[in-house]
């Protein structure tokens, strides 16, 4: 019971420092006129012109600042996933930074942005293959089995940071829809790691046992902090949280899934961030192909869009169908 305190504690905690930091940060950006520029081909978003962006820097310090204070005892993998968490947020920073500085659409050209997120996703495979709490294990998803891939895991892991950072940035496309997925994501891999720690786990290492209950406690602030940071980023959003956000998140998810050894239940619990990217893919694809497009407009929230769905209505259901295939894999996990 003392770590399922300490897990709600934090949660909570979070919650309420981001819930402090969020009005002066908001304030701050609308002062320095820190403005998202509105793409010319989203013509449905024309009236978010102007609004605040770079609010992912709200819920990078709240979850930096209280997950840090929760740790407790073994915390290298936490630790080290809280720096990588930092480390694509300045990625992201950077990006969101060169746009406003500059009065322009584009950031760090694509190839910049690539270098910088391949060096820390190499950074992270390596030590992870070298780490005696990681190496090349890997939990796979509906059989009480775990396999020792060796090298492969570095990159098994590269893919995971790069597929992961991309496809939460591209799911960041409507107010609340990134924050919102993330955080029904980062709560069902709380209960599937919890069932984990009783079954999978149970009589293992006891100091992975500790950095294991780490990682959920830095999942718990993520929770708190995406509940707070929906109060200002839902329809219609008074901040956007910017590719300063979206790529820390990213990140997040990919760092809880490749250090619980849970990085094939990635795409599994975020089937939402896949179908972005996918839909992203299939329309480039088919489009150099033929010239013509599958979906109005990629990613496919942009396409629901333009069907006439209300983007609150999507990011509902982004939500529900996000914890419904959590537990889902939950019970089938249990059972």
């Amino acid at each position: 019971m003392t770590d399922y305190f300490n897990y709600i504690q934090a949660m909570v905690v979070c919650f309420l420092v981001t819930l402090v930091i969020s009005p002066f940060v908001v304030s701050f950006m609308k002062k320095e006129k820190i403005k998202q520029t509105i793409l010319h081909y989203v013509e449905n978003h024309s009236a978010k012109a102007g609004t605040p962006t770079m609010g992912g820097i709200i819920f990078i310090l709240s979850i930096s600042i209280v997950a840090y204070i929760f740790f407790k005892e073994s915390s290298t993998l936490a630790g080290v996933s809280l720096l990588v968490f930092l480390g694509y947020g300045l990625t992201g920073f950077l990006d969101d930074f060169i746009k406003f500085k500059f009065k322009r659409n584009l950031g760090l050209r694509p190839y910049q942005k690539i270098i910088f997120q391949l060096a820390i996703a190499v950074t992270v495979a390596i030590f992870a293959y070298k780490s005696p709490l990681v190496g090349g294990q890997l939990f796979i998803p509906f059989v009480n089995l775990t396999v020792d891939v060796g090298w492969w895991i570095i990159p098994i892991i590269i893919v995971v940071f790069l597929a992961c950072t991309n496809s939460v940035n591209l799911t960041d496309g409507l107010d609340g829809l990134a924050s919102g997925t993330t955080m029904c994501y980062a709560l069902c891999s709380v209960f599937i790691m919890i069932t984990f720690m009783s079954s999978r786990i149970a009589g293992g290492n006891a100091i992975y046992i500790m950095e294991y209950k780490n990682l959920i406690v830095l999942a718990s602030c993520v929770i708190g902090a995406m509940l707070c940071f929906l109060v200002f980023n839902c329809f219609p959003a008074k901040i956007f949280m910017g590719d300063t956000g979206s790529l820390a998140l990213g990140a997040f998810v990919a760092c809880l899934g490749i250090f619980s050894k849970m990085a094939l239940f990635i795409p599994i619990l975020g089937f939402m961030f896949v179908l972005s990217s996918l839909s992203v893919i299939i329309q480039v694809a088919y489009y150099k192909l033929t010239k013509k497009r599958v979906f109005l407009m990629a990613p496919l929230h942009h396409h629901f869009e333009k069907k006439g769905v209300h983007e609150v209505r999507i990011v509902v259901c982004y939500c529900v169908i996000t914890v419904i295939i959590g537990l889902a894999t939950l019970l089938i996990e249990i059972l």
